[in-house]
């Protein structure tokens, strides 16, 4: 196996591998993670305008792969537009480690995909640690989010 090969097959089975390990760490975040340890900002590409555009959100783990989800109600947002027509973006880590990573969104519409990603954060949200949740959440509530997988170029 050349050693190209034997890097592709390694990104596939972690995405991450190629991050140093202090930014690993605070991307593989478990449900034992805080509210605080969650929150990133993300600069996207204005759809209309083309300027950047920065906002505050949470960021999920999931089945090995990292996650942006609209939350429950599944109501339309900005940050999900200006993704599907410009999928490069900025993941920015704010609390520890810092950094600003460039990384590329992919709409989740797979549904096999989706019920395995929304039960996984409708569980990491119900864990007793969140004190900011309201419970129980539930799965049905979150079914129709506006749902990204994140790649970290």
């Amino acid at each position: 196996m050349t050693s190209a090969s034997q890097h592709a097959e390694r990104s596939v089975l972690d995405p991450l591998a190629h991050l140093p390990h202090q930014i690993r760490r605070a991307i593989e975040i478990t449900p034992a993670a805080g509210t605080r340890e969650r929150i990133v900002d993300i600069t996207t590409t204005g759809r209309r305008t083309g300027r950047p555009r920065r906002i505050e959100i949470f960021f999920y783990r999931a089945n090995g792969a990292t996650y942006l989800c609209s939350g429950a109600g599944g109501g339309a947002t900005g940050w999900y537009a200006n993704l599907r027509a410009n999928p490069a973006f900025t993941f920015h880590l704010k609390n520890g480690i810092r950094a600003d990573l460039p990384a590329h969104a992919t709409t989740v519409t797979d549904p096999t995909e989706r019920a395995a990603v929304i039960t996984a954060i409708v569980d990491d949200l119900n864990q007793p640690h969140d004190p900011g949740t309201i419970r129980p959440t539930r799965r049905e509530d979150w079914a129709a989010s506006r749902l990204m997988r994140i790649d970290f170029d």
